[in-house]
């Protein structure tokens, strides 16, 4: 059976729908960086996303391939996920989409090496005409962080994120969002196919002991 990430760390993926504190361990993955409104027909931010697929399924099917991946074995590709930020913006103001810049990324197995990631952009470039230059590997070690599972639509996640600095600041916490420590969204729901009340998003915000 394909190791799949969700069930194996279903600590990091299918939080309940309220708080919990998590140490969320070191993680390599394919990244695109951008700014703009993610509903922008044809936008950056969409067209980021067909390259993080692209690449990423590329590796998943790579052992039908002549290229061979050291250590590979067969896996589910974990789901998109987006480190969010606004320049002078405390938090996230859902009402200025444009203003948004954003890290998209996807989880990789620990063997993928940039050799790979190199094999895999020629391989789109020349199969399916798609420049995938931008996409890059990074290691993100999240450390301490609050999550929770919201149901619903992506405006509507202020209601979460107040459910969860109510919770931290009863705990003993505080956020502890910055530069360098962004908020994250894990995205569980196919958003071109379920209706937005029944979209499923983890929120993640790192934090720190008052």
């Amino acid at each position: 059976m394909a190791f799949d990430f969700k069930k194996e760390y279903k600590e990091f993926y299918m939080p309940k729908e309220r708080p919990q504190i998590v140490d969320v361990p070191k993680a390599n993955y394919i990244s695109v960086t951008g700014k703009g409104d993610p509903n922008e027909q044809d936008g950056d931010y969409k067209k980021a996303i067909e390259m993080l697929y692209a690449i990423a399924y590329t590796f998943k099917m790579s052992y039908k391939t002549d290229h061979c991946i050291e250590g590979f074995f067969e896996y589910v590709v974990p789901p998109l996920e987006g480190f969010w930020w606004q320049e002078s913006v405390e938090g996230i103001d859902y009402s200025d989409k444009s203003s948004f810049n954003w890290i998209s990324v996807i989880r990789i197995p620990d063997f993928i090496t940039q050799a790979d990631i190199d094999w895999a952009k020629e391989t789109a470039l020349k199969k399916k005409k798609l420049d995938c230059s931008s996409v890059k590997m990074i290691t993100i070690e999240e450390g301490l962080c609050v999550q929770i599972m919201h149901v619903g639509s992506y405006d509507d996640e202020p209601a979460s994120v107040a459910l969860m600095d109510s919770f931290i600041a009863e705990n003993g916490f505080k956020n502890d969002i910055n530069d360098k420590r962004l908020h994250h969204e894990i995205y569980l729901s196919d958003a071109r196919k379920t209706p937005p009340e029944k979209l499923k998003t983890v929120i993640r915000h790192p934090i720190k002991k008052i």
